[in-house]
């Protein structure tokens, strides 16, 4: 009886524990998430990086300047971190249609891909992240969800190997 039941529960975490939320079931909610729009001008984030045991490994500020032009967006991104670090990322982003997104930056693999409905968007991509005096290849799953009164929440999981190894979490808010 108990390998049974044991066995129940290990099936029932492995079927949900394999599907994944979907960008498109996300249709029709408010406010509608349109990054561009959202990050055209000033805008700023307050972000944490958490190890795969929760622990907080990392605080940053992000000061984005968000620049359009006929391809799309532009994101000038400033990291200021707790530790006194300092970074730069640069994003060329551009709508491939009404849902899907593409990015580009230096330090990203290839194209990051994402997908966007009602408040929220989902990219996908892999990254050289730099990590004490090297970098890791590891693939970011970011989920971004629009809020009322213009707040933008972040959650990305990072992975490597397949193996989640932290989670970063953003809030944005546009600068006036």
């Amino acid at each position: 009886m108990a390998i049974r039941v044991l066995g129940l529960i290990i099936g029932v975490t492995l079927l949900f524990g394999c599907q994944s939320q979907k960008v498109e079931s996300f249709a029709g909610t408010e406010p509608r998430f349109v990054l561009e729009d959202f990050f055209a001008g000033k805008t700023r984030a307050w972000g944490i990086f958490e190890d795969l045991f929760g622990n907080l490994r990392r605080q940053f500020v992000v000061d984005i300047t968000g620049t359009r032009n006929n391809e799309g967006i532009v994101l000038d991104e400033h990291f200021e971190y707790r530790d006194g670090e300092r970074d730069q990322r640069v994003w060329r982003i551009r709508r491939v249609d009404e849902h899907r997104y593409e990015g580009r930056a230096d330090d990203i693999v290839g194209v990051a891909r994402g997908r966007a409905y009602g408040n929220a968007l989902n990219w996908q991509y892999t990254m050289d992240l730099k990590v004490e005096g090297g970098s890791w290849r590891v693939h970011f799953d970011d989920w971004m969800f629009l809020q009322p009164d213009g707040v933008l929440i972040n959650r990305a999981r990072v992975r490597k190997w397949g193996i989640t190894i932290g989670e970063v979490t953003l809030a944005f808010r546009k600068m006036r």
